[in-house]
């Protein structure tokens, strides 16, 4: 619930971003229980309003309701862009003998969330200064940079790493193309702070959701990895995409990569 109006308008401007094309302006609706104070629905639209001038777009208009059809408050965001030279990638672009490369961090945005969410709880685990890292994570969640980038490299394929994480993504590019895929785990960024909460809490980051982090599908991955680095973005190469068979490659060992199921962020605890 916190954040939400930002998150909102952030994660659905990524959908088009990983079609390599640019968003113009988004549609909210808003469904509130009865109970609702005004200050919630300012503080989402705050959230909201904030996200669209962090994405120079605009907010078109939309609907906000109470009513009782809801138990907690709901936002759905429709997001309107336009293509680079009417070029769109899907994420079934992907091709044989690519590499797969990964930016910024698994569980970016579901650490984000759950530092926030589980503030208090979390402080017997992390320092001060990790809680506030992952809080910070926040800032990441945009792949607006990273697009524009690899569309202009040449990538064919690109996905936002959303519910189910790094490996439900690159699952969801491997399906959607048709092919196999070999995900090399122990060559995925990870931040100590993203770690730590996931211990604490029972949950595996590598399927916890992750907007802010683009897959993408590329030839020559380590040269585009190398040119998201020199825009200051962190970038890995963590895979390899092939006719058939979709596995993770962890210590020496070949696991299947299984289908991804629902997402980690909602079996945390403490």
């Amino acid at each position: 619930a916190k954040d939400v109006g930002y998150l909102a308008v952030q994660i659905n401007c990524n959908d088009i971003y990983s079609s390599g094309a640019e968003p113009m302006g988004v549609l909210l609706t808003v469904l509130l229980p009865p109970e609702s104070e005004e200050a919630l629905l300012e503080e989402m639209m705050s959230g909201a309003i904030r996200a669209a001038e962090e994405r120079n777009i605009e907010i078109l208009g939309g609907h906000t309701e109470v009513t009782d059809a809801v138990v907690k408050p709901v936002i759905s965001a429709a997001v309107i862009g336009k293509t680079r030279n009417r070029k769109i990638l899907s994420t079934g672009g992907a091709k044989a003998g690519q590499d797969v490369i990964m930016t910024k961090w698994a569980g970016t945005e579901g650490t984000a969330i759950l530092a926030k969410e589980w503030e208090e709880g979390l402080r017997q685990y992390l320092t001060e200064e990790e809680l506030q890292n992952a809080q910070a994570m926040k800032a990441y969640l945009s792949v607006g940079k990273e697009s524009e980038i690899a569309f202009a490299y040449g990538a064919t394929a690109m996905h936002d790493a959303t519910e189910g994480g790094v490996l439900g993504a690159v699952w969801e590019v491997a399906e959607c193309s048709g092919l196999g895929v070999d995900v090399f785990v122990e060559k995925i960024p990870v931040k100590e702070e993203t770690k730590k909460i996931c211990k604490a809490m029972g949950i595996d980051y590598l399927g916890l959701i992750s907007s802010g982090t683009m897959i993408i599908a590329a030839e020559n991955g380590e040269k585009l990895a190398e040119r998201l680095q020199e825009e200051g973005i962190a970038a890995a190469v963590i895979g390899k995409l092939t006719e058939s068979g979709r596995y993770m490659l962890v210590n020496d060992m070949r696991l299947p990569l299984a289908q991804p199921k629902s997402d980690a962020l909602y079996e945390a605890k403490l």
